[in-house]
């Protein structure tokens, strides 16, 4: 892609293609992409180091949960940072090392 974006399709496992996407990166940052259910398994591995999120104040009806059942902090996961805006509340969350 532009940029120099590449994807890779791995089929077996979290771990692998973390693994890829560390190669490929070449000691670039190494984003995760994905739905509810793939950042869930990351979470739940704690191989996430640091993850920005946006909670918006709508409703948007039914949907994956992104945190039901998780435990974050015995994960090792703490809050680090949150920006309130009007539109919508940004949150960062870390791991602890």
């Amino acid at each position: 892609m532009e940029g120099g974006t590449t994807f890779h399709f791995v089929t077996d496992g979290i771990h692998a293609a973390l693994q890829r996407a560390f190669e490929a990166a070449n000691g670039a940052d190494v984003r995760l992409g994905g739905g509810v259910a793939t950042i869930r398994q990351y979470l739940q591995a704690s191989l996430i180091d640091e993850m920005h999120f946006a909670v918006s104040p709508i409703f948007l009806g039914s949907g994956e949960s992104l945190f039901a059942g998780l435990n974050l902090p015995k994960l090792g996961y703490q809050r680090s940072d949150h920006v309130p805006t009007p539109n919508a509340t940004h949150i960062v969350l870390t791991k602890r090392t």
